[in-house]
């Protein structure tokens, strides 16, 4: 072997030993820490395949049945339908283990999706019927089914897996975890993309495509209490204490049997602990901007459909965009960045690489623009922004992470929707230079602020991090 050869086959040994060292970062040596890592994963795969799939269904069945004009008061009315599904899930909370809320939940929602499926193909009452009128009941129905999905099973299980990690292992595992759930989003988008751009409809008709669509999305649902339950058995008590400091408060309270803490003290950690409410915040100034995008958005589409299935493919396409942006972002960014610049430093990335967006949106002023700048933001919130935010709930007791951050999901992102659609409705008759400059200014006021909270945010934690403080454990402990 000459000494050129021997110099390539050197550089080639180090790049796969890179490679090596670089995919086993994402798995933990130890045992349980694997085992949760997996089941974990497996089971977010599941769920966010699942969350695409009824997600974007959402828009399409409610634009056809309803008719899009109505999205902003479906925002509003869905706050008020989903005061007594909290206040039923706080119920659950006290009386159910964990791992029990996310199998209930899971199963319950996939089963009710398979009772959608049926619907949809009803002649007079789902698809079928083109008459698109604010008083078809499942249009309605099915809009909030879609909404609470995220609540109530995407918010459940990041409940569940705060509380069984340390502020150490989130910053490890979450990334992986996220990278897994891009890999789900992107196989049921792909699918979905795939299958409404197929011209031939003498097979499956447009409708009947949907409810395969809403099938698979039911049917993923149901296979996560396998996997929840899987995990409870797999790995030991003692690697799902999750903040050590939090689990011997939450065992002293369960040990003195006053762990029921009533409907509404989520809510009241909320309204009293600024660290939870600046969660609120950081929930709530997304999701405005998110949804004066997202209608827009929706105009662009209505605009260039045909027919359903190109209405449904052009929604697909770019949700499989941001799986695929959001996967490398998960995969080479967010651990890293968790790791080298800590939560403080992450949590103001997101609102700055948002106001970055945005004026690259108003310098360019084209559709493409402004779909890269839709695409971009939401993969940089699910893939970055989301892991980041939800390991704030590791240092809080149960309360925080399970009812205050089902009210935070429920109420934060509605009463956010609700203001966006609200802009997007008072706006709607401004000419096209007056639209531009009242959206100026006023996604530069919701920046501003989110600058401003992010940071305070990341300060606290820090604080907390540094003296094992428990967010919330005054409050717990009067209550009980």
């Amino acid at each position: 072997m000459d000494t050129r050869e021997s110099i390539v086959n050197s550089g080639m040994t180090g790049y796969w030993h890179s490679i090596k060292l670089f995919v086993a970062s994402f798995f933990p040596s130890d045992k349980d820490e694997f085992l949760k890592l997996f089941y974990t994963s497996f089971s977010f795969f599941l769920i966010i395949g699942s969350y695409t799939l009824s997600k974007e269904l959402k828009d399409i069945v409610f634009t056809e049945v309803v008719g899009k004009e109505y999205f902003w008061l479906a925002k509003i009315i869905t706050i008020f339908a989903l005061i007594p599904l909290v206040m039923l899930y706080s119920k659950f909370v006290d009386a159910l283990r964990r791992y029990q809320l996310l199998a209930l939940y899971s199963f319950v929602y996939g089963a009710i999706g398979l009772l959608f499926v049926y619907l949809m193909g009803h002649e007079s009452v789902g698809l079928p019927n083109t008459d698109s009128n604010p008083y078809r009941l499942f249009g309605w129905l099915f809009y909030f089914f879609s909404e609470s999905f995220s609540p109530f099973v995407v918010s459940v299980f990041w409940s569940f897996v705060n509380s069984i990690n340390t502020p150490a292992s989130a910053k490890k595992n979450y990334a992986p975890m996220v990278t897994w759930s891009k890999v789900g989003g992107m196989l049921t988008a792909g699918f979905a993309w795939a299958l409404l751009s197929v011209t031939d409809t003498t097979m499956v008709s447009h409708i009947g495509r949907l409810q395969v669509l809403l099938a698979l999305a039911s049917v993923l649902l149901m296979m996560v209490p396998v996997a929840v339950y899987m995990l409870a058995r797999s790995v030991s008590r003692q690697h799902l204490h999750g903040y050590e400091a939090a689990y011997r408060l939450e065992h002293k309270k369960h040990k003195k049997g006053k762990s029921n803490t009533g409907i509404i003290s989520g809510l009241r950690l909320i309204l009293k602990y600024p660290y939870v409410f600046g969660i609120f915040c950081v929930v709530l100034f997304f999701e405005v901007i998110q949804t004066v995008l997202a209608y827009q958005k929706i105009c662009i589409a209505k605009e260039g459909a045909k027919n359903l299935s190109d209405l449904s493919g052009f929604f697909f396409k770019i949700i499989f965009i941001m799986h695929f942006i959001g996967f490398f972002i998960s995969l080479f960014g967010t651990r890293k960045l968790l790791e080298k610049l800590g939560e403080k430093a992450c949590l103001l990335l997101v609102p700055i690489s948002t106001a970055l967006l945005f004026i690259y949106f108003k310098l360019s002023g084209t559709q493409f623009a402004f779909l890269a700048f839709f695409v971009i933001l939401r993969s940089i919130h699910y893939a970055f922004s989301y892991p980041v935010r939800e390991s704030l709930y590791v240092l809080t007791v149960k309360d925080v992470q399970f009812k205050s951050k089902s009210w935070i999901d429920a109420f934060g992102s509605k009463i956010a929707k609700s203001i966006g659609s609200a802009f997007n409705g008072v706006t709607t008759s401004l000419s096209i230079a007056a639209f531009g400059a009242v959206q100026s200014v006023f996604f530069t006021v919701i920046i501003g602020l989110w600058v401003a909270v992010a940071y305070l945010l990341g300060k606290r934690f820090e604080k907390a991090v540094a003296h094992n403080e428990v967010i919330g454990a005054e409050q717990s402990e009067a209550e009980a």
